[in-house]
């Protein structure tokens, strides 16, 4: 496994995440694909066998119970202090008034909720899941700045917005001397490219490291163009990935795999990996393989030749953050 730092803060973090939405019990939350715990545990000593150990999850991962899992899995497996732990707030875990959203109530609520869940004093890097335009930039950053200095978060990261807002939620952290964003989860991948436009370059200049959900674009860029799985044909935010535009990329991929010999996963996913603002992609696992291909990627660096076979057939989109 490679390390990196995590943008330019000093935590240094495994180039590959485990994207932990996967695991929690189906009946809790709206996907009907993820594993319960005994089926979940092999991917979590496998990601401990393999140096994977940022681990990435949120609140509202199906009703809370993927945070449980996450918890549970870091005593069996792990040291609480190997493994650089993650996850969210914003979404709705209830219908009271700190159950959704970046109020300073529900910012202060739903950390203590995750803590409670995750059995752990800390979070080692804490994002906002989404913005929240019904709450001032200020008592968001403000908050946020208070559960960094009361040792209950150690880093921030934001998640899926406009560069415009990012850029104004940084700005009132850096007016007050509160604590700014180290890290960007954004949905970056090669036949969703639209965050090359703002969001990457901001982030390049600012030095907040991009750990991009869904780099392998829900599992469209590891197999060849019309194979459906459980997850692709059931997900309304996987079947977003039938556009008809990208099946000039997702071409492309299984292309290049085939002449290297690699699975189609490992390329896409080292286009990810070979970009200067990506310091750790999250990858979901639910197959021993998936976890196997992605450290693999490490390894294969793609030619100018190939990146640009990749990256010719890109096609714009106008659905810009998902």
């Amino acid at each position: 496994m490679d390390y990196a730092r995590l943008g330019q803060s000093g935590l240094r973090i495994s180039r590959i995440g485990l994207g932990c939405m996967s695991y929690g019990h189906a009946e809790a939350g709206l996907h009907r694909w993820t594993l319960n715990e005994d089926a979940a545990a092999p991917f979590f000593r496998q990601a401990v066998e393999l140096g994977v150990t940022f681990w990435d999850t949120a609140n509202v991962y199906q009703g809370g119970t993927s945070e449980q899992f996450v918890g549970r899995a870091i005593q069996r497996y792990s040291h609480r202090e190997d493994i650089v732990l993650a996850t969210k707030v914003h979404g709705k875990m209830h219908d009271g008034p700190g159950g959704s959203g970046l109020s300073r109530k529900a910012i202060l609520e739903q950390l203590d909720a995750s803590l409670r869940r995750l059995d752990t004093d800390h979070v080692d890097v804490y994002y906002i899941h989404r913005f929240d335009d019904q709450v001032p930039v200020e008592e968001t950053m403000e908050t946020l700045h208070d559960v960094v200095k009361a040792g209950k978060v150690r880093y921030l990261g934001a998640s899926s917005m406009g560069a415009w807002q990012f850029a104004k939620m940084q700005q009132a952290a850096t007016v007050n001397g509160w604590t700014k964003f180290s890290a960007m989860q954004d949905q970056y991948n090669v036949p969703k490219r639209e965050e090359e436009r703002d969001m990457i370059p901001l982030c390049l200049d600012q030095g907040v490291g991009l750990t991009p959900y869904s780099p392998l674009a829900k599992g469209r860029a590891t197999r060849p163009w019309g194979q459906q799985t459980a997850r692709s044909s059931t997900d309304q935010v996987a079947r977003a990935f039938d556009r008809e535009a990208d099946k000039p990329v997702v071409d492309a991929v299984q292309a290049i795999a085939d002449a290297r010999g690699v699975p189609m996963a490992q390329v896409a996913l080292a286009w990810v990996l070979a970009k200067p603002a990506v310091s750790c992609p999250i990858v979901g696992a639910t197959k021993p393989k998936h976890l196997q291909d992605a450290v693999h990627a490490l390894d294969l660096v793609l030619t100018d030749e190939e990146l640009v076979a990749l990256e010719q057939p890109y096609a714009a989109q106008d659905n810009y953050w998902w």
